[in-house]
């Protein structure tokens, strides 16, 4: 049984239809790139798996039990996070206590606690701070972990981003546009990373990308959306030289620059 199916799943916003029958399986373990154009309906997917939109019809199921209907709280605790296209973190905050928000599902303590630091308040408040700087260190931040997250580079700021969604111990990690507004240094340093982050936590990733020279750098398989149906999926290296991915997708650069399907998009 694969660790998340997608059955026929479609949503409607009005009289759009943004997603229609859309079937995908995700393997555990497996690194998985949904692409498409602009509009194809990839971050809806990712608002549907997450609980943010309910599908119109359809299942998602997450090791055989449907997640449809759950809210995005009891989703993430069932084991999917998420990062964001535009990134959400909380800037007036340290990149330590970014993480540790993250982590604070998994430590509770009595109002009591909390506000007279009594109990088990510095034991928990200890082993999240060595939990955070852990995740911290995996990703070279340890060194900043007192720095507003507001004053990081582009680039570790996505990293950040990358290390909060796994501080709620996922399962499956959901990334949108990554790479979006990284310099090819920066790209590249995120490859490692998210292949890093696949082997020393054990996740299982889904990510929506445009730049190709990453897509197929590291993903073993691909979904390719367009207009919210799912247009081919396959192993990289077919799916991105497959004439219709390179007209739905590729179309434009292919005309307008003569470039092949391994460009970015």
């Amino acid at each position: 049984m694969a660790l998340l199916e997608i059955k026929k799943l479609g949503i409607s916003f009005g009289g759009l239809r943004a997603v229609d029958d859309l079937n995908m399986e995700l393997n555990e373990g497996s690194l998985v790139g949904l692409i498409g154009p602009n509009g194809a309906g990839k971050t809806t997917v990712f608002n549907m798996l997450t609980g943010v939109y309910t599908p119109t019809n359809g299942r998602i199921l997450l090791d055989g039990k449907s997640i449809v209907g759950k809210k995005p709280n009891e989703i993430c605790d069932a084991g999917i996070a998420r990062t964001f296209q535009n990134i959400r973190l909380f800037d007036k905050m340290t990149v330590l206590d970014n993480v540790k928000v993250a982590l604070n599902s998994h430590y509770s303590y009595s109002l009591f606690e909390s506000f007279t630091h009594l109990g088990s308040y510095r034991k928990k408040e200890l082993e999240m701070n060595e939990k955070a700087m852990e995740i911290l260190k995996v990703f070279d931040l340890d060194g900043q972990a007192d720095y507003m997250a507001t004053n990081l580079p582009y680039g570790k700021q996505r990293k950040l981003e990358i290390a909060r969604a796994l501080a709620t111990n996922p399962r499956i990690l959901l990334l949108d546009e990554p790479a979006a507004g990284m310099n090819p240094a920066e790209t590249q340093e995120l490859m490692h990373t998210i292949e890093l982050v696949r082997s020393k936590f054990h996740v299982t990733i889904l990510l929506i990308e445009h730049d190709m020279k990453l897509v197929s750098g590291i993903c073993e398989y691909l979904y390719v959306l367009n207009f919210g149906t799912l247009l081919v999926h396959g192993k990289p290296e077919e799916v991105l030289n497959d004439p219709k991915v390179i007209t739905a997708y590729l179309g434009d650069e292919e005309e307008e620059e003569g470039g092949s399907a391994h460009g970015n998009a």
